[in-house]
């Protein structure tokens, strides 16, 4: 993959108790930069792990030496090696004296945008993300000759500190036919962006390190014009460009939005919420987290209202492999865990979700047939899959994050929708579902039990939840009368979820009453079992204990 470093003109301009042991050393192609600070030991830096060089430290005419054999910096204190990509910046005292050089290895490397050839032959905008040093430059360097060689494109770079094209006037190689426009200083980049467009006539500008409000803006206003823009921004995760203000315009720029008393009801969420100002500036995102292994978010705009709204959005997590000596690109998933992979953590089977409409709290699937790279199914497709396994619930004036933490923390097999239509049952608030004649009229309709609360408290709106997923539980069971034979008799069983009280009265209301059949409860203790009789009482019903003297139960009987 590697087509050119130019190494020997960069250790050419190092003094020799420098660049002798760089010479002859056989990793040369893992070197990444070179720091040399006074009064310091020179220290090379690899890919796994930095060497010291030399026991001589460095002292001020070795950098002098340096320096005279390099071009000017300029404002970003940046220099450069004429036709080459190696980047040497500074380290001032604060009386501008140069203290400190960092050398760069720049290198131009071919194959390496396979992994994203597809995103662009595309047309769209692509932004690319990653922390400092993780490759975001030679990758746009490489795109540019994909696009102006390969693609037959009109390319202009951006070239702020002449990285990406190396120093000098004239353009390296690397970039094909791409052409180079060199910025006088970093605070004029958003203009000479602006003058490339009116000027140049681009199909697609390319610009590296977007990192003020006025890049930003000029980015925006270059998409407006229907110029495509691959860029690049620090950050190692979309969320990361979410809580960076100066240049969250790229993604759309977040606002607080302050909803009606009704609106947040009916949403769940509190009256402040954050949402996305505009139309993102760029259409895909690539978090580039190493060399090999890229994380694709192929709609930012979704993305970031998914991560606005506190959940997870579609990942697709593209992998170069090397096949009988081929670097094969292969697609592993589209699912959340897909970040959790760059780290070396294991698999896991991924949450399944409908995009924007419903949330899964537990890990559902562990099937293979569900991870292909695009999830895009609907609620009736999902609830087809997963009807017999999970509740499909609607709310309607419930607190959305409380409700979702009460599920995910009593692991409850419930998923939530927008959809009333595919829902199984509704919590409502009683107050709000007063006032909703077409709730209600949708529900009889449709057949859906709506369970209503008086309030947001937590321990109504668990008592909803279990009610919904023990009646769920005991429709799979077969109540009628032969089956309720002294041998068979049905149980309720609750594993921890309802309080004796809540377990009796849900036996009363929905098995002794309705269906006038006798139910047998949960062995307790005999204070228990006594509050237990007097509730049966209350509904004139009448109650025996039966059993062995250390698991007695009630059963309660049908009049």
């Amino acid at each position: 993959m590697l087509l050119a470093d130019d190494l020997d003109q960069l250790l050419d301009i190092l003094p020799e108790f420098i660049s002798t042991p760089l010479r002859s050393q056989n990793q040369k192609e893992q070197l990444v930069e070179i720091v040399l600070d006074i009064g310091r030991r020179p220290e090379a830096r690899y890919v796994n792990g930095a060497n010291y060089l030399s026991f001589r430290t460095i002292v001020w005419q070795d950098l002098d030496f340096i320096l005279k054999r390099l071009g000017k910096f300029s404002g970003d204190n940046r220099a450069g090696i004429e036709k080459t990509l190696h980047r040497i910046s500074s380290i001032r005292n604060r009386q501008g004296n140069v203290i400190g050089l960092t050398c760069r290895i720049g290198r131009a490397l071919f194959g390496t945008v396979s992994i994203i050839r597809d995103l662009l032959e595309s047309n769209k905008s692509i932004l690319l993300l990653g922390r400092p040093g993780v490759g975001k430059t030679t990758t746009i360097r490489e795109i540019a000759r994909v696009l102006s060689d390969g693609m037959k494109k009109r390319v202009i770079i951006i070239d702020t500190s002449n990285e990406i094209a190396g120093d000098g006037d004239l353009p390296h190689p690397s970039i094909g036919k791409a052409r180079r426009m060199q910025v006088s200083s970093p605070q004029n980049q958003h203009q000479v962006m602006i003058e490339a467009v009116e000027n140049h006539m681009p199909e697609i500008i390319i610009i590296d390190e977007i990192g003020t409000e006025l890049e930003a803006a000029a980015a925006r206003t270059i998409a407006e014009r229907g110029v495509q823009l691959v860029g690049t921004a620090h950050g190692n995760a979309l969320e990361n460009l979410i809580k960076n203000p100066t240049i969250t315009d790229l993604i759309g720029g977040i606002q607080y939005v302050t909803l009606g008393d009704e609106e947040a009801k009916r949403r769940g969420s509190s009256k402040s919420i954050l949402e996305r100002k505009a139309p993102p500036t760029f259409e895909i995102a690539v978090e580039i987290h190493n060399s090999k292994t890229w994380i694709i978010h192929e709609n930012i705009e979704q993305s970031v209202d998914l991560l606005l709204q506190g959940q997870t959005p579609p990942l697709q997590e593209r992998k170069l492999i090397n096949h009988n000596n081929l670097i094969l690109c292969d697609i592993i998933s589209n699912q959340k865990e897909a970040r959790l992979s760059i780290e070396g953590n294991k698999k896991s089977p991924s949450n399944i979700k409908k995009q924007k409409n419903n949330h899964l709290l537990n890990k559902v699937v562990k099937n293979d047939e569900w991870k292909t790279k695009k999830v895009n199914i609907t609620t009736a497709q999902l609830k087809k899959k997963l009807g017999t396994k999970f509740v499909f619930i609607y709310i309607y004036g419930v607190n959305n994050n409380d409700l979702r933490s009460l599920i995910k923390t009593l692991k409850l097999p419930i998923i939530v929708t927008k959809e009333i239509q595919s829902a199984n049952a509704i919590i409502a608030l009683s107050n709000l579902l007063k006032n909703n004649k077409k709730l209600r009229q949708i529900a009889h309709s449709k057949k859906i039990t709506i369970h209503s609360i008086e309030s947001n408290s937590l321990l109504q709106i668990a008592k909803a939840l279990r009610l919904i997923v023990s009646s769920k539980e005991e429709t799979k069971v077969s109540l009628s009368q032969t089956e309720l034979s002294n041998t068979k008799r049905s149980k309720i069983i609750t594993r921890n979820l309802l309080t004796p009280l809540e377990e009796t009265r849900l036996a009363i209301e929905e098995f002794v009453i309705p269906k006038k059949v006798a139910i047998d409860l949960i062995p307790r203790e005999r204070s228990i079992r006594k509050l237990q009789h007097e509730l049966v009482s209350h509904y004139q019903l009448h109650g025996i204990s039966i059993g062995p003297v250390d698991a007695r139960y009630l059963r309660i009987l049908p009049k």
